[in-house]
């Protein structure tokens, strides 16, 4: 976990990603939540702006608890997600300089679980996380973890 009371100095990298979250649950948090399930893991922070330096600021969700039950119900959602990964100890609501974030915590995915993907085609749905960015998994690495599940199930 990240020391939020050191977010100074924190950038986006392979493991954290920030997201304001403003107008609502960005479709962008599930292609995160994709990428970070099927390669290390990471933190995702909404309510979290990022400066021209990349550094990190927070903006005060509007609505945290509406927001967590969002997130609760898509994630739980099969149709909407492949598998929910995560438990009420991964999602929290803090305050951090008198601004309210949520931070989730996304494990990676055991290989029975992968690929984590959003909607019903994994093809199309399944992302990994290189350097800072979320990128959908080529073809060829959704085929390996699905051989890989199937050995695994």
């Amino acid at each position: 976990m990240i020391d939020l009371k050191r977010l100074d100095l924190y950038r986006e990298s392979r493991c954290l990603e920030a997201k304001r979250a403003l107008g609502g649950l960005p479709e962008s948090l599930w292609e995160t939540y994709s990428a970070f399930a099927n390669t290390r893991g990471g933190v995702i922070l909404l309510g979290m702006g990022e400066n021209k330096d990349r550094s990190l600021y927070p903006v005060d969700l509007p609505n945290p608890t509406e927001l967590m039950r969002q997130f609760w119900s898509i994630v739980s959602d099969p149709q909407r997600i492949s598998v929910n990964i995560l438990t009420d100890e991964h999602v929290s609501w803090m305050e951090l300089d008198g601004k309210d974030i949520i931070v989730i915590e996304v494990p990676e995915a055991t290989p029975a679980q992968k690929p984590v993907y959003m909607g019903q085609d994994p093809y199309a749905g399944s992302y990994q996380r290189i350097g800072d960015g979320d990128f959908r998994c080529p073809r060829e690495m959704v085929e390996r973890l699905l051989r890989e599940k199937t050995d695994h199930l």
